[in-house]
Formats: structure tokens, sequence, C-alpha cells
């Protein structure tokens, strides 16, 4: 790691002088001076810049020491300035026009208000989508739904994501999606990722950023995009915070809360939050399976139900701290952890039915696993601002560790269709599993004198994964190691990348482009035990990963605009995918890791038409080659799920993000897509070539009732998804909203979810060998959520100056 520290400090050094002979200053951008009433320059002044009707906040930032306030990467058009600050009146400047150059505004100085410190509020109303060039922002507070629930919650309810049944995140009907958190990996995948984001609450998200195809600066990781949940932050002097308490009642009762804290004084800024989510749920599963002779007749029938109790508690912990040296420097440094502990009853009952539906044999199972999962961050990082206009270098270092454990308890029962015991037996699994991940990251940014913004960064990262898998098998009161299922799996990666990016804003014509570039070593031992050999791997390649936006406004005022992307991505396998360890659910049903994946690539294109910021429509083609999808494979009665590559799989969708006020007081929204996925792939049993069309829509309408009160109802329905080996069935559900302004620091909501209880999971299994198979799988999804929340202190924010940190894949690729 000295090494490598070095070597990517003296090129980042090498980088930035070779940049560093470019201009000055970025075009496109909007900067002025804020003082008091002796012209003393005012610090932490709210600068928001505002649409000419005041109705739409575009852009927000607070000011320096020294009273200076920039706002840059602004779209040519017609603004006006508001600053604000406790204690000060506020000011609204006159419409002024930005259009391709920096503008300089008149420096103000504000009034002293009447002596008695008021919150400042901002009544622009912040709408629950926006479109940027390269990415669509949610802003999760303006959804009614989302108070009180979790970040899964308002993940699923953002336009264009699906989350399926075992976890997988698509957008715009693509799977691979990586998610991060404050442009930071989560390093997981399915279910375990699905349990983290259920254990954040909902209340500390500041909006989620949709880019389903992201710039050079975010690592290729993630052939369906990126999703990046950014969380809310408070920088204003003194002592401030907020707290969320959320109560959810479905079949079973759980809860969301949080609390966030911010202290600043002169130069340092301290900042925490924790959150605690107790989970309590179910899974009502029938599996159905036909099993067929060569001539296609009827066999035998495998039918069986599963009821799955979850119980847990979830607790995150964030703290750091930053240090502004001098206008210039920042230093900053963040610890972050999480501990999620829970314990799964799996009720099991499987019925083995002859040809003619009569019962050959019933096995009953009551399965017991105890999860835990631990997850201890740290990050450093330091910030040099060489001047106001966007010209910077940042530098970050992380180290990461994941671990879990789950210890599992199979108990087995056979009866013969007179109801007596033919067999008893008993499978004990001891899991523990430890990730470690190392990163280094550099970025140095550059606007030049002709209005081009140049941006270029270097990073490295290794990763370690240590899982053992440990089984005893007792049957007849005899134990035995069960070498079947035991083993141990070590797997090392390194991964260094180097990228490019400018980004230039003419008249009516913005363009941004950019180039990365990514070298990958891994190598993977299967140690193996008594009665499996070992077994190694080894895998190097060098990919080029080039991305392009281009925007053109068809009228000066930017009413009619049309956009167009380009890029390509890599999809890695999920670390424990590639553990080849098998995990029972029950006798007949197995899952399986595959340490044969090979990295998807996927190539995607898009092309947009936006309407006065409201209505955009956008088409869109992706092809990915050996897309890691789950697989099932019949051997015997016995059902095998595997990660798998499917050799090509293509989408193409239509879609419409649509955002309007028809009146002063309703707001009304919806997202609706036509998507068409076709996978082809050799396959277990031949050529798999499946294909199907589905429509998808999202709608919400929210209602300003005066004196406080909002009313919101929102749905969504999706037909039949096919999906490479497996078809989706329709499914859908209605929500509903209300929410109270209690002053300007309280708000209540209540909040009911799938209130026809519509929303459930059902699907048919294609292409086995001889055998016909369907499920259907019902989740405690109606629920009434009320949630409370209060806002204490100086209430003004500001993001943090530098969130991001250099471990930005790699976590999106833990398994938790």
């Amino acid at each position: 790691m000295n090494k490598l520290f070095t070597q990517t400090v003296l090129v980042s050094c090498a980088l930035t002088a070779s940049l560093n002979g470019a201009a000055q200053q970025q075009s496109s951008a909007v900067n002025g001076k804020v003082s008091d009433h002796t012209a003393q320059g005012l610090m932490a002044v709210t600068a928001a810049l505002i649409s000419p009707d005041e109705s739409t906040v575009i852009k927000s930032t607070m000011s320096y020491e020294n009273g200076q306030y920039v706002l840059d990467d602004i779209p040519d058009g017609l603004y006006r300035i508001w600053l604000s600050a406790v204690g000060y009146e506020e000011y609204k400047s006159d419409t002024f026009r930005v259009s391709g150059a920096t503008v300089h505004l008149p420096a103000v100085q504000l009034k002293q208000g009447n002596g008695m410190l008021k919150e400042v509020s901002v009544v622009a109303r912040i709408p629950f989508v926006e479109q940027k060039v390269d990415r669509t922002v949610v802003n999760v507070d303006a959804l009614i739904g989302n108070a009180g629930s979790s970040a899964l919650d308002a993940l699923e309810k953002s336009p264009g994501v699906r989350v399926d049944q075992n976890g997988g995140i698509s957008l715009k009907g693509k799977p691979g999606v990586m998610v991060f958190i404050d442009d930071k990996p989560t390093y997981m995948s399915g279910t375990q990722l699905q349990d983290y984001l259920r254990s954040m609450p909902a209340s500390g998200l500041e909006k989620i950023e949709l880019m389903p195809n992201p710039p050079a600066r975010y690592d290729a990781a993630g052939s369906g995009g990126v999703i990046n949940i950014r969380t809310k932050k408070n920088k204003a002097n003194g002592f401030n915070g907020n707290v969320s308490l959320g109560l959810n009642q479905g079949q079973y009762t759980r809860s969301n809360n949080s609390l966030n804290l911010n202290w600043r004084k002169n130069k340092v800024n301290i900042f925490a939050s924790l959150g605690y989510g107790r989970q309590n749920s179910f899974n009502d599963l029938d599996i159905y399976r036909r099993y067929k002779d060569t001539d296609e007749s009827t066999r035998s029938f495998f039918e069986q139900n599963t009821y799955i109790r979850r119980k847990g508690d979830g607790y995150t912990g964030r703290v750091g701290a930053d240090f502004y040296q001098d206008e210039h420097n920042t230093w900053g440094v963040q610890f972050n952890g999480q501990l999620n502990q829970g314990k799964q009853v799996n009720d099991n009952t499987s019925n083995l039915l002859n040809s003619g539906r009569q019962t050959d044999s019933v096995i009953k199972a009551l399965n017991t696993e105890k999860d835990q999962f631990r997850n201890v961050g740290v990050n450093a990082n330091y910030r040099h601002r060489f001047d106001n206009a966007g010209h910077e270098w940042t530098a970050d270092l992380d180290y990461i560790r994941y671990r879990t454990h789950n210890d599992q308890l199979f108990l087995n029962t056979t009866y013969m269709p007179d109801g007596a015991v033919s067999q008893r037996d008993q499978l004990n699994g001891n899991l523990p599993s430890d990730i470690y991940i190392y990163s280094i990251k550099t970025d140095y940014t550059r606007p030049t004198k002709n209005g081009f913004v140049i941006s270029a960064g270097l990073k490295s990262s290794y990763i370690k994964t240590d899982n053992l898998a440990e089984y005893l098998y007792t049957k007849d009161n005899v134990t035995t190691p069960d070498y079947d299922k035991s083993n141990n799996f070590i797997y090392k990666e390194n991964i260094n990348a180097a990228y490019i990016n400018t980004n230039k804003e003419f008249n009516r014509f913005s363009v941004q482009a950019g180039l990365r570039m990514e070298h990958t070593l891994s190598d993977g031992h299967q140690l193996g035990n008594a009665m499996k050999p070992d077994s190694t791997f080894r895998r190097e390649y060098l990919s080029l990963f080039p991305t392009l936006y281009m925007n053109y406004k068809l009228d000066s005022a930017a009413k009619h605009q049309v956009n167009l992307n380009y890029g390509r991505r890599i999809n890695r396998p999920y670390y424990q995918d590639m553990n080849p360890f098998i995990s029972p659910l029950d006798k007949f049903t197995y899952y399986v890791g595959n340490p044969f994946l090979k990295p998807s690539f996927t190539n995607s294109i898009a092309l947009s038409y936006i309407y006065n910021n409201r209505i955009t429509v956008t088409m869109s083609y992706g092809r990915t080659r050996n897309e890691v999808q789950e697989t099932i494979e019949m051997i015997g009665n016995t059902y095998f799920s595997r990660p798998g590559n499917i050799g090509r799989n293509v989408v193409k969708s239509i879609s419409v993000d649509a955002n309007l006020e028809p009146l002063s007081w309703l707001t009304l929204s919806a997202y609706t897509e036509l998507c068409n996925i076709h996978s082809r792939s050799n396959f277990y049993t031949g050529i798999l070539d499946n294909k199907g069309t589905y429509w998808f829509i999202q709608p919400m309408a929210q209602a300003r009732l005066g004196k406080g009160w909002t009313a919101e109802l929102s749905g969504r329905y999706i037909t039949d998804v096919t999906t490479a080996q497996f078809v989706i069935l329709s499914n859908g559900g209605v929500n509903a909203g209300l929410q109270k302004a209690i002053g300007k620091q309280a708000t209540l909501k209540l909040g009911v979810n799938d209130i026809f209880y519509t929303n459930a999971n059902n699907g048919i299994i294609n292409n086995l060998y001889l055998t016909d198979a369907h499920w259907t799988n019902k989740l405690d999804t109606r629920q009434a959520i009320l949630s409370f929340s209060y806002r204490f202190g100086k209430a003004m924010n500001n993001d943090r100056k530098h969130d991001a940190t250099g471990a930005e894949t790699e976590q999106g690729r833990v398994k938790k």
C-alpha cells in the first residue's frame, strides 16, 4: 500500500502540473459578495438561485468567511438571487440573465432584523423530480409517502426503479445497478443490500440521483448504471439538528428513526448521525413444480409452502469533522459504522405427489438462521481550492471492513402418506465472512479561460474476501462433517483507474465527454476440504469506458431541449456470487455461488426531449454481453439457483417523466415506460432465447390544502416482465398520505402503502430440464406509517464541501 500511495501521489502531481497552464474562469457561473451593515463579510449566508417567478429553487450554496459566494454550472436563462441569514432581512435581486459567461452580481449589505432570530423559511417548492444533463434527481422529502419509511421504500418509489423479491435493482429495465451512499458504494447486493437499505430511515435522505449513464468521474462498474443516495447534512454556525421518529404498522410492527446533529464554530465543523430500524416482517412463499418424462407426460408434482418470519435490529452511525484551515484548504475525517442483527425462521412444508396427485411423502422443515452484519469505515480527505471559480484538487484515503456471521440450523422430518415418520435429520451451518477494502483516490478540476472545464483523476483499490463454510450433518444421532457444502474461499482483487473529463457550454449547445481506463487483476483460491481438492483462478484485463453527453436548446428561453448521451459500463461479479459455497433453503432447493463468472460489458445510448423542464421523453437502447443474472438448473428433483452469465441481453425502452402544476395548489407527476427485453444465451437446456415487452406507470398527485395541510395519492403498476429465464407477473399498488406542518420546525405525517394489498410477487421459471415451475410470494406490504420530525437550532442547510470518498464501487459488490 505504501508503494501504491507513492505512485498515485506522484502521478497526481504530474497531472496537476500538466493541467495548471490553463486559465482561470468557468463560464456560466454566478458570484457575488454579501456583508453586514458595517461592510464586514458575512459567512454562512444562504445564496439561492431561483426562477423569476420564485416558484423553483435552481441551486443554492453558502457564503465563505469573506462573504463571497459562487454558484457554478448554471444553464443559460433568467434568474434571481435570494440571500437569507438568521438575524437579517432577506434580499431578492432583480431578474438577470446567464448566457455563456460568469455573472458578477453587485455586493449586497443585509439589514439587521428586528432583534428576534427567526428561522429562514424557503417558500419555493422543490419538485419531486429534477432532470439534469447526466442524471435524474429525486427529492425525497417532496413525497409524503416517504416519511417514516426506509431508504428502500423511497428507492422503490423513484421513477424507473424496480426492486425484485431477491433484492435485485434495475433502472429503466436494466439490471446490474450499483448503489452508492454519498458517492460511496455500498459494496452489497441482493437481499443483503435490501436489509441494509431497510435499516436506513428515509428521513435521513436528501436526494436520490439516478444515473443510467454516469460520467467518467464515477467508477465504470454497474451495467445498469448508478443510483447515488445523498444523506442530509447541515453546516450552519452553532448547534443544530433534526430528529425523526417513524412507526410502521402492517401485519407486524416495525419502526425507522434517525437523529442528525451538527456543530460549527469558526473553522471547525463536527457532525454526527444515528439511525435505528426495527425490522419485523414475513414472506409467504408458495412454490409449484411439475416434473415430466421425456414425452412431456407428468412424472410427479412438488408443492411447497414456506412461511418466513424475520425479526431484526439495524443500527447505523456516522461521525466526522471538517477543519477549514483557510479559504483554500479543508481537511476532513469521517467514521461510519453499522450493526445489523436478526433472526429468520422458515416454517416449511413440502408435499411430494405422484402423477395422480396422490401424496408420496411430506417433508416438514423448521429452519432457523441467525445473522449478524458489522461494517466499519474510515475516510480521510483533503481539498484544496485554488480559487472560487471551481479550480480545485481533492484526495481521499479509505479503509472499510465488513464482517458477517450466519448460524444455520435445518431440522427436517419426512412423513409417509399415513403420517408415520420415516426419517429425521439435521444440518448445522457456521458461515463467517470478512471483506477488507483499501482505496486511494485523487481528483483535479480546472476551468479554462475559453469556458472548458477539465477534470481528471486516479484511483487504486485493493480488496480481499475470506469466506468460510462449515456444515455438520446429523442422522440417527450420528454427526459427521458435510464436505459437499463445507469450504473456504479467498478472493483478492486490485483495480487501478484513471480518467479525464471535459465539458463546455456554448450559447445553446453544451457538451461533456470523458474517458475512463480501468485495469483489473483478480485471484481466487478455493481451499477445498478432505473430499474436495484445492482450485485457483486468475484474471487480468484492461478496459476503456468512454462517455458522451450533448444538450441543445431549441430556443433562447430553453423551453425545448434535446439531450443525447452514450456510455460503456462494466459489471464485475459480486464477491459473494463468486463464492462456490452451497446454501440450502430446504432439501430440494439450494443456492450456489459461481467462481467462473465473467465481468459483463454494456453499451447504452439514450435520446431525450425536454419540454419546459417539466416533461422529458427518452428513447434508450442498451446491449450487454455476459450479463450476470440468477439462473436455475434442475438436477433430478433438486433445484439449484446460481448466478450465471447471459450471453447477450438487449434492452430497448421509451419513457415519459412529467411534473406539472395545473393549479397553484396541485402538483401532478407521473413516470411511465414501455420496455422490450431480449435475452439469448447458451444454457443448461440448450439455447435460451426469451423476449418480452412490459409497460410500467407510476403516477402521483399532491394537493396543498392550506393551514399547513398537504395530501398525496400515488401508485404503481407493471405488466408481465420477461427477463432471461423468468417471467415476473403483473403487480401494483396504491398509496396515500397526509401531512401537517406544525409551526416551522415540526412535521407530522401519516401514510398508507399498498392500500388494496395487491403488490405481490408472482412468476414463472422457463428453460428448466423436464420441469415446469412457478411461484407466489406475498410480503407485509400493506402498512400504515406515522412519522414525526422536528428541527432544532439554526436550520440553514448546506451540503458538505467534500462528501465523496475513494471507495466508490467496491462497496457496491458486497452482499451483506
